[in-house]
């Protein structure tokens, strides 16, 4: 059976993880390409978020070539605040639009579908095409929590970054 489409453009289709998707994101996610950006989950972790009612685990599919190009997952979908999180995003094939394009329609998920007031993530600090990307597509920084962040022995910066939804329907 197919996975249920929740969104869809020109470009993209967006659609829930599958159980038989999560090797295709533990790769994702483990190659040397994406793990300097996002902290590393197990298989588990990954099935748990599945089956969790407060996040959204999403496959990110090429509609051109029906290719699946990276994942998503939203957290905080039952906050009390109206605030989801970005808990991760990761395209597999980059260079083509496609993190702008899912950015665009995550931002469309969440203040038309969950009726969000505030979308957010966290950026590491040294990650520049991702925090043009969030900024292009109109994040402001909120702020950095300074090294937090163990890796190889150094630590590393986050950067805090949020959409509202008055700023959303302003753009759109």
């Amino acid at each position: 059976m197919p996975s249920e489409i929740i969104i869809e453009s020109e470009l993209l289709i967006l659609k829930r993880t599958d159980e038989e998707d999560i090797d295709f994101v533990l790769n994702q996610e483990s190659s040397t390409e994406n793990n300097r950006f996002i902290t590393q989950w197990t298989k588990y972790q990954h099935f748990a978020a599945i089956g969790d009612p407060d996040k959204e685990h999403i496959i990110i599919q090429s509609k051109m070539n029906e290719r699946i190009v990276g994942y998503i997952i939203l957290a905080g979908l039952e906050d009390y605040n109206n605030s989801i999180e970005l808990l991760r995003i990761v395209i597999s094939d980059k260079g083509h639009g496609f993190g702008h394009e899912c950015v665009r329609l995550i931002k469309e998920i969440c203040f038309k579908k969950y009726m969000a007031h505030r979308l957010w993530l966290d950026v590491k600090e040294h990650n520049h095409r991702a925090k043009h990307v969030y900024h292009k597509c109109g994040f402001t920084i909120e702020g950095t929590i300074r090294e937090c962040i163990r890796t190889d022995n150094k630590y590393e910066s986050l950067i805090i970054m949020s959409i509202l939804e008055t700023e959303y329907q302003d753009l759109e």
